[in-house]
Parts: C-alpha cells; structure tokens; sequence
C-alpha cells in the first residue's frame, strides 16, 4: 500500500513540495522547559529521523505534531490546511485535525486487549473516520499480509510476540491512511532479536515513499533510511545534517559526545 500521493524519497529541494512546517514551538510543564524554539520542515515522501538523550523533548514534537499535546508557542501549518497559532487557545476541531493528518506508532504497541487484531486495526476507519466495515476490513486484511501476520487477525494480542504487537501498531497507523506517520522510538521495548522485524517494516514504507518522522536510537536504520537527521538536547535542535555528515563528520561537540556514547558504549569517559 503506498501512500495517498507518493513522492519519490531524497533529500528535500526548493521544488519539492511542503508537507507540514512548524516555527517556534515551544512547550514548558511547570517550570520545566522542554520545547525551545523548534522549527522544522518536512517535504512529502522525506524521513526525518530525531535523535538525542532522554528528555531532550524527541517525544514531544512528535505529540505536538500529532495534536495529543497543545505546545505553549509556536505555529504548525499543514499542507491545505489553516496556520495553527499556539499563543492563542486551539479550538478542539483544529487538534482534531492533526490527528486526521497525521498516525502514530507508540513504544509500548498501545493495543486494546480484549479485540482481536482485526478489531484493533478497523477501530479508527469504521468509528472515527466512518469507513464502512466491509471496506476496513478488506483494507486491514491486505495490510496484515504485507507484514506477514494475516493469518493472526482473529487472536488477542496477548498471543502475539512483542515484534508482531509492533508490526500491528504499524498496520493500526496504515489503516488510517495519513499524511505523515510518526513514530516514537518503535522498538525501544523490544527483545534484540525483534528490533529487526520492526525496523525492515518501516524501512520499506519509507522506501515506497511515505512521509515520516522517526524517533530512535537505532543509528543503522537512520543512516539507511533518513533524508535528514535532527540532533537534540535540552529541548533545542542542537544540529541538522544529512545521515552521512551526522554520523561521521558532527559539527557540533554536543552531537559528538552523544553519538560516541551510541556507537561506542564500551569507552570509558574522558577524566575531568
């Protein structure tokens, strides 16, 4: 299943055409700071992967982007759709609405126990979006046999492996037909063994061109798949680069410090 209007994937050009752009985002809990000025552009059929430490705020664009959280400043414009300005309050149908443009895939799968895949892949088409159920259902079924698990559809999650609850978030998020898929580090709570299973999935969805924005620490699949790496930290984008100068020319000694860390876990830190 390709996207709605596929684009062929490669670095971003003036030509190209401007799926979503977000200017100033900034978001704070309390006294907590965690958005600072984020701006960030991504083209149709582009895969923007985040990467940075924990509590650098990856996982709160990804949730701004998504309308689950409402950031405190800032603008995000969609592709036909209005400028949302967050120093005003967002009436309800605009986070709606970026909900209707956009489809996530959480860390944890996020399945509902008690349906069986079938009914958590047709939950959104049928109750939210009003497809007929004849029709979700043959959508659901043709995207369970991309990722190998039609002949699942009928059992509970609970009978499934972690890798194959993951592949059925996935297939969840397909079903909904977005704009833009985001995904908030898909195989962080996965045995290593599963960790490749997810990722070839996802790799082929952004070979066939669809528009993402990825948060990982999986360093193999950002070189393989991204168009442009963000690094961030303390709630800023601290660099921006291509796959290949992120991780072999970094510009900027915060990038290099994570990125060692990453890739070579074993050395020891630098004495004070």
């Amino acid at each position: 299943m390709s996207p709605t209007d596929p684009t062929t994937r490669g670095p971003a050009t003036s030509g190209e055409e401007v799926l979503l752009r977000a200017h100033g985002l900034s978001k704070s809990f309390g006294e907590l700071s965690v958005l600072r000025s984020i701006d960030l552009t991504v083209t149709k059929g582009e895969v923007v992967v985040l990467i940075g430490p924990s509590g650098s705020g990856k996982t709160t664009v990804l949730r701004s982007l998504n309308g689950l959280e409402t950031p405190d400043g800032g603008t995000l414009t969609f592709a036909g759709g209005p400028d949302l300005d967050f120093s005003r309050p967002l009436p309800k149908r605009d986070r709606m609405a970026l909900r209707d443009r956009s489809a996530m895939v959480f860390q944890q799968h996020n399945l509902f126990p008690h349906r069986t895949v079938l009914e958590n892949v047709i939950e959104g088409p049928v109750h939210v979006q009003g497809v007929r159920r004849d029709e979700a259902v043959a959508a659901a079924e043709q995207l369970l046999d991309r990722v190998g698990l039609r002949d699942k559809r009928d059992v509970y999650p609970f009978q499934l492996s972690g890798g194959q609850q993951q592949r059925v978030g996935i297939v969840r998020a397909l079903a909904l037909r977005p704009s833009l898929l985001l995904f908030d580090e898909p195989t962080s709570a996965l045995d290593p063994e599963l960790v490749g299973e997810v990722l070839a999935v996802i790799k082929e969805l952004a070979d066939e061109g669809w528009t993402m924005v990825v948060v990982t620490h999986e360093v193999s699949f950002a070189r393989a798949a991204a168009d442009e790496v963000l690094f961030m930290d303390q709630g800023v984008i601290v660099e921006r680069a291509t796959p290949e100068q992120m991780f072999t020319r970094p510009q900027h000694e915060r990038t290099r410090r994570f990125l060692d860390r990453i890739l070579n876990p074993l050395h020891e830190p630098p004495s004070q």
